[in-house]
């Protein structure tokens, strides 16, 4: 028989197909890894079943497939929606009241052995308290994955001037590290995407053990991410930009990020409007997410562009920078190819970035980048070599750089041909599922050892 997994994804909209990336600050990065890991699983000839829980949602602002209980991704993965909390779609933040709820209804429904998974695999602080709970009462061995840590928002936001009863209100992150304590203390296997994150990050938590993390970087799907492009395709794109761009054939500064205070996306469009030279020489492309009406997203997207706005107005950028309210998500490796065909970069301008997936998606469509240098970026440079790293927070360095590898013609060709070959070599998704089931072999042999050992303790007491 196969491993029967379970993935606790509990926040943001997240269905087999078409995801909403970019719609709020809960539907990013996150849930793509999370539907990629568990259909790359399922694929397994070691896996016989993964099941994806995520929240039940009833809302007219959202589609009516989050109301759906049950939905194929493919054979041998589904998505089980299970209402708890209120019907309409809220941020997590609001979620944790209701957790409990969540909890007790997993551990009803794996009572019966036959229904119990193998292995519980928690996403982020609130899948982890819920992961944890379910593990400790039925026995089932946890992984945790944190994807962003309480801990380092905190400390992030009190360096931006935000005061500790502000940060507490907004993000309830006393709750989120006790939540991602409790994951860390239940957990035989935490999976991190660097081992900076380990090392900087998950090591502040007081339950955190370094012989119970593996780093197992994300993979890229390969099939959609690659160099080829045909002539319809680049049309596409080009149609998508018309209405922006005064010069369409100038080199693109490209970033694909959400509307979020932590990607940073102002401070790219300043830098971008005091340099004269990256004016003359590029335009500048910002996919950030869909929206139909700006009054109707969320307070902290509104402020971003209305930053944004602000500053193409104060440089007068109109003509030279792009920001389309819709596109399909079937179109973003097009978007990579098109800005890679105009010999564009990738700039990646987050304050922090646990590791970078875009980065990754880029190199592999043959785009170069230019990026934060905190967190993933760099171990990604590290095995692709394809671009540079800076400190996003000094503007006067940030523009140099941008200037520096838009004008070197031989440094983008040798960046393009690192990142193709990096990327084959190191971030496939067979690589990352191959290395996932290995380490959960091992910390089953290890969970079966503990137990062993503490059954002969226990034995050994009762005897004398």
């Amino acid at each position: 028989m196969g491993l029967r997994l379970l993935h606790l994804h509990l926040h943001g909209l997240i269905r087999s197909s078409e995801l909403e990336l970019g719609r709020d600050s809960d539907t990013g990065g996150q849930t793509l890894y999370v539907l990629e890991l568990v259909k790359q699983l399922a694929q397994s000839q070691n896996v016989d079943q993964v099941d994806l829980v995520t929240r039940l949602i009833k809302d007219r602002r959202v589609s009516s497939v989050y109301g759906e209980k049950k939905e194929i991704i493919s054979p041998g993965a589904q998505i089980i929606r299970i209402p708890f909390g209120p019907n309409r779609y809220i941020r997590k933040e609001l979620l944790w009241p209701y957790l409990d709820e969540l909890a007790e209804t997993l551990v009803n429904e794996f009572l019966d052995d036959r229904n119990r998974p193998d292995w519980i695999h928690a996403h982020y602080a609130d899948a982890g308290y819920v992961g944890a709970v379910v593990s400790r009462k039925l026995g089932i061995p946890l992984i945790f994955t944190g994807h962003s840590l309480g801990r380092e928002k905190k400390r992030r936001l009190l360096e931006s001037g935000m005061d500790h009863d502000h940060i507490e209100r907004l993000y309830s992150i006393s709750r989120r590290i006790e939540a991602e304590e409790l994951a860390l203390a239940t957990s035989s296997l935490v999976v991190t995407s660097t081992s900076q994150e380990a090392d900087n990050q998950y090591s502040r938590y007081r339950n955190f053990l370094f012989n119970h993390a593996e780093v197992i970087p994300p993979g890229v799907d390969m099939h959609r991410f690659k160099v080829f492009q045909d002539s319809d395709e680049e049309k596409t794109v080009d149609k998508l930009m018309a209405p922006f761009l005064r010069n369409p054939s100038l080199s693109p500064l490209l970033t694909i990020s959400r509307a979020v205070r932590k990607k940073n996306i102002p401070a790219l469009v300043e830098v971008f409007g005091r340099s004269s030279s990256l004016r003359k020489q590029h335009n500048l492309i910002l996919i950030l997410g869909n929206r139909d009406d700006s009054r109707q997203l969320d307070k902290q997207q509104r402020d971003v562009f209305q930053q944004i706005f602000e500053l193409v107005d104060r440089y007068d950028l109109y003509g030279q920078i792009a920001y389309p309210k819709k596109h399909k998500r079937n179109q973003i490796p097009s978007v990579y190819r098109w800005a890679a065909q105009k010999r564009g970069l990738f700039v990646n301008p987050a304050l922090t970035e646990p590791f970078g997936l875009t980065l990754l998606e880029a190199a592999a469509c043959g785009l170069p980048m230019v990026s934060t240098n905190d967190g993933g970026p760099s171990e990604i440079l590290a095995r692709c070599g394809n671009g540079l790293l800076v400190d996003v927070t000094d503007l006067a360095l940030f523009q140099k750089t941008l200037e520096k590898a838009g004008s070197d013609k031989y440094l983008w060709k040798k960046w393009r041909e690192n990142g193709l070959e990096g990327i084959d070599d190191h971030f496939s998704w067979d690589a990352h599922v191959s290395k996932y089931l290995y380490f959960m072999r091992q910390r089953a042999k290890c969970v079966q050892l503990h137990k062993a050992s503490n059954q002969y303790y226990f034995s050994s007491v009762k005897a004398s």
